[in-house]
C-alpha cells in the first residue's frame, strides 16, 4: 500500500473517534463532572504526546532552534485564527453545558464552530502522516493512540454542548463524519508534502504541530476539563499523561 494512503487512513481512523465521542456526548447525556472528567484524561494524554513524541522527537531531528521557531510559530497562528473564530461565536466550541450559544443567539456561530473543529483537528492528523516520513515509512503508533484517545472526550463534550444549544442531530453527526474525513485528507497531505523535506525543515513542522496542539489544550481543552472541577480532576490529567509516556516506551 502507497505510503500516502496509509497516512490517510490513519488519520481517518485516529479522526474516526470523534465520532464516537460525538454520540457518547448526544446520546449518553453524561453529567458535567464525567464529561469534564474524560476530558481531563485527554488533555493529559495530548500534552505528554506533545512533549514527547513531537517536541523532543523535533528537537532530536533539527535541534533547538527550528524546535522553538516551529512551536512559537504555531502556538501563534492558532490563537490568531481562534481569536477571529471566538469572535464570530466559536470561543466554547468544547464546552459541554450552557456555554455554546445558539443560531439565533449568534448568526454564523455553527459555521465557527465547524471552522474551529477543523483548526482543532488538523495539526494533529498532520503529525500522523508526518510520522510516518520521520518513522522511514512505520507510523508512530504511539501519536496515533494519543490522537485517537483525545479525539473521543472531544467530540462527547462538544456534541453535548451543541445539543444544549439546539443544534440538530444532522448538523452535529455530519460535521463530525466530515472532521474524521478531514483528518485522514490532512495526515495523507502531510505525509506528502513533507516526503522530500529536510531535518530542520520536518523538525520545524512537527514543533509547529505541536505548539498549535498545545495553544489548543489550554484554550479549549482546560476550561472544560476544570468546569465545576472535583478534587480528581488533576489526577486525571496526570493518569492520562502518564498512559501516554508508557505507551511511547512500551
Amino acid at each position: 500500500m502507497p505510503e500516502w494512503l496509509q497516512a490517510g487512513g490513519w488519520g481517518l481512523l485516529a479522526g474516526s473517534a470523534l465520532l464516537i465521542g460525538a454520540a457518547a456526548g448526544w446520546f449518553a447525556r453524561a453529567p458535567q463532572r464525567v464529561t469534564a472528567s474524560i476530558m481531563a484524561f485527554g488533555a493529559g494524554v495530548l500534552l505528554s504526546a506533545a512533549s514527547y513524541e513531537l517536541i523532543e522527537v523535533a528537537h532530536d531531528k533539527g535541534g533547538l532552534l527550528p524546535t522553538v521557531i516551529g512551536a512559537a510559530a504555531g502556538a501563534a497562528a492558532y490563537t490568531l485564527a481562534n481569536v477571529a473564530l471566538a469572535r464570530r461565536g466559536a470561543r466554547n466550541r468544547k464546552r459541554s453545558g450552557t456555554w455554546q450559544p445558539s443560531e439565533g443567539d449568534q448568526p454564523g456561530s455553527g459555521s465557527a464552530i465547524a471552522v474551529g473543529a477543523v483548526l482543532d483537528g488538523v495539526p494533529e492528523s498532520v503529525v500522523i502522516g508526518a510520522s510516518l516520513v520521520s518513522g522511514g515509512g512505520t507510523v508512530s503508533l504511539v501519536t496515533v493512540v494519543a490522537v485517537f484517545l483525545s479525539n473521543i472526550p472531544e467530540g462527547l463534550s462538544s456534541a453535548a454542548g451543541m445539543r444544549q444549544a439546539g443544534r440538530s442531530r444532522r448538523f452535529v453527526f455530519l460535521l463530525w463524519a466530515g472532521i474524521a474525513l478531514a483528518s485522514g485528507v490532512a495526515a495523507l497531505l502531510g505525509n506528502t508534502l513533507l516526503g522530500g523535506a529536510s531535518p530542520g525543515a520536518l523538525a520545524a513542522i512537527t514543533a509547529l504541530a505541536a505548539g498549535a496542539i498545545l495553544a489548543m489544550i489550554t484554550d479549549t481543552m482546560v476550561p472544560e476539563a476544570f468546569e465545576n472541577a472535583h478534587l480528581l480532576v488533576g489526577l486525571i490529567t496526570v493518569a492520562g499523561f502518564l498512559t501516554a509516556f508508557a505507551l511511547s516506551h512500551v
